[in-house]
């Protein structure tokens, strides 16, 4: 049986694509372990030109195109065909650093966790170049944390730290579970992270580093490159995350938990409402859109999350205007 599936979606990342394989095939791994399926999503720009001589070059790499559909969706349909017993998603801007994932994947085959989340460090282009000569090393040995997937979302989970590529996942806890990323959306890993934790069983967590996150000033990850559009997907994000709450047999104080982490989310949106957009029609215009979106959107825990509700539900354009003044006495007119 394969070990290992690892997906990529490669969407425009011509400037990044090949150090990302390359750092795949640099892992200690038999390639007869593993597989690599590399989801082209329309890109089109030069992709996958400049990776073709490494897929000519291994004989485990599997290429499907499609249309231009979203990262979800890509990532959904490698999740369709993979074979291994793990499955791993990184980004195509990023890069797994050099030997890491050996020893996560067999202690993943060892005890057959769900999940196995593992650090990582952040740099940027620059940085990533100067390492060329002198890869990241570990700094030691792994050590893993062992707990139920619902303690470990209580004690660990943050939604603004929803990294999809940092975790490998059990495909048969995927499958059973009909886990899968909502179509078309950004924000797409915050209610797919939500749900696995709530649903795993035994998870390890680890503070070893698996990937070099890229920084990147153009991706549309980046808070200053917030738009309307991506706006609306953090809306659905927050929807199906407060959804989570009404999942069958999910103990009450988990339940209690999930709304004061979908909180947070809600909190970020505020955040760059306000500091991103220009416009207070615009900002106004999204919180009519998550309050049509997500009608039993509540938060009752303590006078700051009912107040937010309050303001939120009765008089969106006067709560704007709160957070304006509240932005400008707290970091100035900038």
């Amino acid at each position: 049986m394969t070990k290992l599936s690892i997906i990529v979606p490669v969407y425009n990342v011509e400037k990044y694509i090949r150090p990302c394989i390359e750092s795949i095939f640099k892992q200690g791994l038999n390639e007869n372990d593993y597989e690599v399926i590399i989801v082209n999503d329309g890109s089109k720009d030069q992709s996958m030109e400049v990776i073709q001589d490494i897929i000519e070059e291994h004989n485990n790499i599997i290429v499907i195109n499609q249309d231009n559909l979203s990262l979800s969706v890509a990532r959904n349909n490698g999740i369709a065909i993979a074979k291994g017993e793990y499955i791993l998603m990184p980004d195509s801007d990023d890069l797994l650093i050099e030997n890491s994932l050996s020893p996560l994947l067999k202690k993943a085959l060892e005890t057959k966790a769900d999940m196995v989340t593992a650090d990582y460090v952040s740099m940027s282009s620059e940085e990533i170049e100067k390492i060329k000569e002198n890869p990241v090393k570990q700094i030691a040995e792994p050590i893993f944390e062992e707990s139920t997937g619902q303690q470990m979302y209580i004690d660990f989970y943050l939604p603004y730290m929803a990294y999809v590529w940092r975790i490998l996942f059990r495909r048969d806890f995927l499958l059973d579970n009909h886990l899968e990323f909502y179509p078309g959306i950004a924000s797409q890993d915050i209610p797919f992270t939500h749900e696995c934790y709530l649903k795993a069983g035994l998870c390890l967590k680890t503070s070893w580093r698996l990937n070099i996150y890229r920084i990147r000033y153009d991706s549309t990850s980046f808070p200053g490159n917030f738009s309307r559009k991506k706006a609306k997907d953090y809306c659905m994000a927050i929807t199906l995350s407060w959804a989570l709450k009404d999942m069958k047999n999910i103990p009450p104080q988990l339940s209690y938990i999930l709304k004061d982490k979908v909180f947070m989310s809600y909190k970020s949106l505020l955040q760059k409402l306000c500091y991103v957009f220009k416009k207070n029609s615009d900002r106004v215009a999204v919180l009519k859109e998550l309050k049509q979106t997500c009608p039993s959107l509540k938060f009752s825990h303590g006078i700051i999350q009912k107040t937010h509700t309050y303001l939120f539900r009765t008089w969106p354009h006067l709560y704007i205007i709160l957070m304006m003044v509240i932005k400008h006495l707290k970091w100035g007119s900038n």
